[in-house]
């Protein structure tokens, strides 16, 4: 028996090391192959060689992918014939379900700002869906019609830092981001957002930090309404002043004005401010004023507008947001005949000269994930411009949106 058990562990060890000296051998062949197929990929080109390709990896790491993807179902009281509700931006189609954005964005490490060192980054967003025709400018005439920002960022070791971003820019107008729900308490757009600010532009931006409670943002760029390209040789200039009284405050002092096209010129300013109570109450304020200074006879005209907000989370997962504005149009062609996006049947229209524009939305915020909002809203909107919403002074927008935030 005893020999028997020995017989039987030595013929085990000897089957064992024979599967292992294959294995072994296996391992080598493979290896042997790796090394000559990364060895060919190299010398034509589809592999960086030495250690390029360490730092391209490294580079890789360090750029981050984010976004968005969001939708909704709106129902508009005043039940528009063509099914486009008149002065309405986040909802292609009454009655319908929508894909409103699907928003991708790729960006490097945060840029340091110091007076010690340089440092340079890039930031390129996309933008799809139905809402994409809004705050997108004209990418299509660039090779990217889903292009809503592109911009290479650096910093200049002068002073506290010299911060320059240059490319496609967001407007620095406008309490609201134009990511809408997916950055915004409220769900839709305020009309604020639309007619009383301005789609990303082409130019170039300076910024410097003063102080820690003030800095300084001056930008040149391509009209206020260009878009990427201009259609005449002006420019606008913009400049911004941030203070920040404590860690709960903030003001942002905005002034503006330039060419815009060759019959007109546009200058204005913007006070936007904002004020936390504690952890459960947020509050928002913006003013606007715009002058078009007409030329070839045509008067000059003003628009101005007013708008607040008001949040209260009642715990981490549940709030509820309000958002309240008002537009004047006491020359006309401010408001009124402007279609949003382009988009056919979107403009207001009416038989009077001018007039003004109202609106009061309330929303609630469930987010019963970290990355997923959802957003119940009740919106009323009221106007003085006669039948201006489809035939109709006053509505109610009512509906829910949807987003998943990566």
């Amino acid at each position: 028996m005893m020999l028997s058990a020995g017989m039987t562990s030595v013929l085990v060890s000897a089957e064992d090391t024979a599967r292992l000296e294959r294995v072994e051998k296996e391992n080598s062949d493979l290896k042997k192959r790796l090394e000559m197929l990364e060895n060919m990929a190299k010398k034509e080109g589809i592999l960086p060689s030495g250690t390029a390709g360490s730092k391209a990896v490294s580079a890789l790491s360090s750029i981050s992918l984010s976004g968005f993807v969001t939708s909704s179902y709106f129902y508009d009281t005043s039940v528009p014939r063509d099914r486009v509700s008149n002065g309405y931006l986040w909802n292609g189609s009454h009655n319908a379900f929508s894909i409103n954005k699907v928003k991708l964005t790729l960006a490097s490490k945060p840029v340091e700002r110091s007076g010690d060192t340089w440092d340079a980054g890039f930031r390129t967003s996309l933008m799809f869906g139905e809402d994409a025709q809004y705050v997108n400018t004209g990418g299509k005439a660039q090779g990217l019609e889903a292009l809503r920002e592109a911009y290479v960022e650096v910093n200049v070791p002068v002073g506290t830092g010299l911060n320059i971003k240059a490319g496609q820019l967001i407007s620095l107008l406008n309490y609201e981001s134009g990511d809408g729900g997916a950055a915004n308490a409220n769900f839709s757009q305020g009309y604020q957002w639309f007619y009383t600010g301005n789609g990303p532009s082409t130019g170039v931006q300076f910024g410097y930090n003063l102080t820690d409670w003030l800095d300084a943002k001056v930008r040149v760029q391509n009209g206020l309404y260009a878009g990427p390209f201009e259609n005449n040789n002006g420019k606008t200039v913009m400049g911004a002043l941030g203070i920040k009284p404590d860690d709960k405050t903030w003001i942002s002092l905005i002034g503006f004005g330039g060419d815009e096209a060759s019959a007109f010129n546009v200058m204005g300013a913007s006070l936007l401010a904002g004020r936390s109570f504690g952890s459960k109450i947020t509050t928002g304020f913006e003013f606007d004023y715009f002058k078009f200074d007409n030329h070839f006879g045509v008067a000059d005209a003003e628009l101005w507008s007013v708008g607040g907000w008001f949040g209260y989370d009642f715990t981490t997962k549940f709030g509820v947001a309000l958002r309240a504005e008002h537009l004047s149009d006491p020359d006309g062609g401010g408001l009124k005949g402007i279609a949003l996006g382009g988009r056919a049947g979107s403009a207001l229209t009416s038989t009077d000269a001018h007039g003004s524009l109202s609106s009061l939305a309330l929303t609630l915020n469930f987010k019963p994930l970290p990355n997923v909002k959802l957003q119940p809203e009740v919106r009323y909107d009221t106007t003085t411009y006669h039948g201006a919403f489809d035939g109709q002074n006053k509505r109610f927008l009512v509906g829910m949106g949807a987003t998943y935030m990566f």
